[in-house]
């Protein structure tokens, strides 16, 4: 019966001692007074805004450019560029969503190729169904190297409405190239 007893004592007193191990602080089970209540505030609720994906024009997701006079002459190539993998951000008030529209692209040499600055033409339109609610050609700028090269496209200012008309579950980011031609 002793041993017993002195085992169960021996079971709480170890149980105590690791409880007290639990604690963070190494004085909290020494003082009598209970902890004081932290006072929280109410969280705030967050209401997010819908981000339209962004999907490629694959009609016009590559760009050539030839010298003067060699359309689809593969020996008048000065370059060709194409956009891959792209990404969004958003931020929303009441009335507005602001995109930032972000891309992976990259520029290829031609035979007939002079290296410096070229300006490729990003169309960047948000549309809703069939329903173009923002469109805008971007004259962006890379450096072409006698070689290939990667670059990242930005357009951090898309605005389009958030409201009644506005973004819905259909609403896209459509990129592309410009072709000038009727989309």
């Amino acid at each position: 019966m002793i041993g017993t007893t002195a085992r169960s004592l021996l079971s709480v007193s170890l149980l105590a001692v690791l409880a007290g191990c639990n604690s963070s602080s190494p004085t909290s089970g020494l003082t009598g007074a209970a902890p004081a209540a932290t006072a929280q505030a109410e969280p705030t609720p967050v209401v997010q805004a819908f981000c339209p994906p962004v999907v490629m024009r694959e009609e016009t997701a590559i760009h050539r450019a030839y010298a003067r006079g060699g359309q689809d002459n593969p020996e008048k190539l000065m370059y060709q560029a194409s956009l891959a993998d792209a990404t969004r951000a958003c931020t929303a008030n009441e009335t507005t969503i602001t995109i930032n529209v972000v891309a992976q692209g990259r520029i290829v040499a031609g035979p007939a190729v002079s290296a410096g600055q070229v300006n490729l033409p990003v169309l960047v339109e948000v549309v809703d169904g069939e329903n173009v609610i923002y469109s805008q050609s971007v004259s962006f700028p890379v450096e072409l190297p006698t070689a290939g090269t990667q670059f990242v496209f930005s357009k951090p200012d898309v605005q389009i409405p958030n409201a009644q008309g506005g973004a819905s579950r259909f609403t896209r980011v459509r990129l592309g190239f410009d072709t000038g031609s009727k989309r």
